[in-house]
Protein backbone atom coordinates (compact mmCIF):
# COMPACT_ATOMS: atom_id res chain seq x y z
CA UNK A 1 0.00 0.00 0.00
CA UNK A 2 1.17 3.21 -0.75
CA UNK A 3 1.96 5.92 2.16
CA UNK A 4 -0.62 8.58 0.44
CA UNK A 5 -3.35 5.90 0.96
CA UNK A 6 -3.10 6.08 4.72
CA UNK A 7 -4.24 9.66 4.70
CA UNK A 8 -7.75 10.90 4.56
CA UNK A 9 -7.92 14.74 4.40
CA UNK A 10 -11.45 16.79 4.81
CA UNK A 11 -12.03 20.72 4.53
CA UNK A 12 -14.72 21.81 6.12
CA UNK A 13 -16.25 25.49 6.60
CA UNK A 14 -14.88 26.88 9.92
CA UNK A 15 -18.19 26.86 11.90
CA UNK A 16 -19.67 24.23 14.29
CA UNK A 17 -22.30 22.34 12.82
CA UNK A 18 -19.36 20.98 10.98
CA UNK A 19 -17.32 19.51 13.76
CA UNK A 20 -19.81 16.50 14.13
CA UNK A 21 -18.55 15.68 10.24
CA UNK A 22 -15.19 15.28 11.66
CA UNK A 23 -15.86 13.62 14.82
CA UNK A 24 -17.93 10.90 12.69
CA UNK A 25 -14.69 10.58 10.02
CA UNK A 26 -12.62 10.06 13.05
CA UNK A 27 -15.00 7.16 14.38
CA UNK A 28 -14.81 5.35 11.11
CA UNK A 29 -11.28 5.50 10.90
CA UNK A 30 -10.25 4.89 14.46
CA UNK A 31 -12.59 1.97 15.19
CA UNK A 32 -11.09 0.45 11.42
CA UNK A 33 -7.58 1.03 13.06
CA UNK A 34 -8.68 -0.97 16.15
CA UNK A 35 -9.41 1.69 18.66
CA UNK A 36 -10.81 0.79 21.99
CA UNK A 37 -14.64 2.40 22.70
CA UNK A 38 -12.85 4.73 25.15
CA UNK A 39 -9.77 5.93 22.94
CA UNK A 40 -12.10 6.77 20.48
CA UNK A 41 -14.10 9.10 22.54
CA UNK A 42 -11.24 10.86 24.12
CA UNK A 43 -9.83 11.51 20.64
CA UNK A 44 -13.83 12.81 19.23
CA UNK A 45 -13.38 15.37 22.54
CA UNK A 46 -9.93 15.86 21.74
CA UNK A 47 -10.48 16.81 18.22
CA UNK A 48 -13.69 18.59 18.62
CA UNK A 49 -12.00 20.88 21.00
CA UNK A 50 -9.41 21.75 18.10
CA UNK A 51 -12.02 22.27 15.56
CA UNK A 52 -13.56 24.29 18.19
CA UNK A 53 -10.94 26.48 18.44
CA UNK A 54 -10.78 26.80 15.13
CA UNK A 55 -14.55 27.60 14.44
CA UNK A 56 -14.17 30.58 17.35
CA UNK A 57 -10.47 32.17 16.97
CA UNK A 58 -9.33 31.55 13.96
CA UNK A 59 -11.24 33.85 12.22
CA UNK A 60 -13.24 37.56 12.52
CA UNK A 61 -17.19 36.77 12.70
CA UNK A 62 -19.00 36.72 9.39
CA UNK A 63 -15.79 36.15 7.76
CA UNK A 64 -15.82 32.86 6.35
CA UNK A 65 -12.62 30.52 6.48
CA UNK A 66 -11.86 26.62 6.43
CA UNK A 67 -10.53 23.97 9.08
CA UNK A 68 -8.24 21.09 7.23
CA UNK A 69 -8.60 18.10 9.22
CA UNK A 70 -6.08 15.02 8.31
CA UNK A 71 -6.30 11.93 9.60
CA UNK A 72 -2.67 10.06 8.90
CA UNK A 73 -2.24 6.13 10.26
CA UNK A 74 1.10 5.75 11.93
CA UNK A 75 2.79 3.02 12.94
CA UNK A 76 1.25 2.43 16.19
CA UNK A 77 -1.81 4.49 15.70
CA UNK A 78 -3.70 7.85 14.70
CA UNK A 79 -2.21 11.40 13.70
CA UNK A 80 -4.74 14.32 13.73
CA UNK A 81 -3.54 17.35 12.15
CA UNK A 82 -6.18 20.35 12.18
CA UNK A 83 -5.09 23.19 10.61
CA UNK A 84 -6.51 26.96 9.85
CA UNK A 85 -5.31 30.16 8.20
CA UNK A 86 -6.77 32.44 10.98
CA UNK A 87 -4.18 35.27 12.63
CA UNK A 88 -2.02 33.25 14.76
CA UNK A 89 -0.85 33.45 18.34
CA UNK A 90 1.95 32.85 20.62
CA UNK A 91 1.63 29.28 21.73
CA UNK A 92 4.78 29.41 23.77
CA UNK A 93 3.76 32.65 25.68
CA UNK A 94 0.87 31.76 26.09
CA UNK A 95 1.37 28.24 27.70
CA UNK A 96 4.02 29.71 29.62
CA UNK A 97 1.09 32.09 31.52
CA UNK A 98 -1.33 29.98 31.96
CA UNK A 99 0.93 27.84 34.31
CA UNK A 100 -0.07 24.63 36.13
CA UNK A 101 -3.82 23.88 37.14
CA UNK A 102 -2.46 21.86 39.95
CA UNK A 103 -3.09 23.22 43.75
CA UNK A 104 -5.64 25.81 41.98
CA UNK A 105 -9.47 25.38 42.96
CA UNK A 106 -12.66 26.20 40.68
CA UNK A 107 -12.83 29.54 41.51
CA UNK A 108 -9.15 30.50 40.44
CA UNK A 109 -9.66 28.94 36.72
CA UNK A 110 -10.69 31.06 34.07
CA UNK A 111 -13.55 29.77 31.05
CA UNK A 112 -11.61 29.08 28.32
CA UNK A 113 -7.90 28.37 27.63
CA UNK A 114 -8.67 24.77 28.80
CA UNK A 115 -8.32 23.37 25.30
CA UNK A 116 -4.97 22.58 24.94
CA UNK A 117 -4.93 20.93 28.56
CA UNK A 118 -7.52 18.59 27.80
CA UNK A 119 -6.40 17.58 24.34
CA UNK A 120 -2.94 16.59 26.66
CA UNK A 121 -4.93 15.00 28.92
CA UNK A 122 -6.54 12.61 26.34
CA UNK A 123 -4.01 12.52 24.00
CA UNK A 124 -0.70 10.43 23.68
CA UNK A 125 0.80 13.74 22.01
CA UNK A 126 -0.12 17.67 21.34
CA UNK A 127 1.71 19.63 19.07
CA UNK A 128 0.77 23.26 18.45
CA UNK A 129 2.52 25.06 15.64
CA UNK A 130 1.64 28.72 14.91
CA UNK A 131 2.83 30.98 12.35
CA UNK A 132 0.40 31.65 9.00
CA UNK A 133 -2.72 29.93 10.43
CA UNK A 134 -2.54 27.48 13.45
CA UNK A 135 -1.96 23.73 13.07
CA UNK A 136 -2.74 21.38 16.08
CA UNK A 137 -1.50 18.16 15.74
CA UNK A 138 -2.92 15.39 18.02
CA UNK A 139 -1.36 11.52 18.12
CA UNK A 140 -3.18 8.49 19.79
CA UNK A 141 -1.62 4.99 19.72
CA UNK A 142 -3.63 2.22 19.77
CA UNK A 143 -3.26 0.23 23.11
CA UNK A 144 -3.59 -3.53 22.63
CA UNK A 145 -3.62 -5.96 25.19
CA UNK A 146 -1.95 -9.50 24.78
CA UNK A 147 -4.55 -11.19 26.67
CA UNK A 148 -8.61 -10.57 26.02
CA UNK A 149 -10.18 -11.04 29.78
Amino acid sequence: MKPESHVVSLTVPAEAEFIDLVRLTLYGISSKLGFSYEEIEDMKVAVAEACNNAVVHAYEPGSPGLMEVRFERVEDGLRIVIKDQGPSFDYAEKARRAGSLHDKSLNDIHVGGLGIYLMQALMDDVEVKTGIGTEVILTKRVCRSEEMV
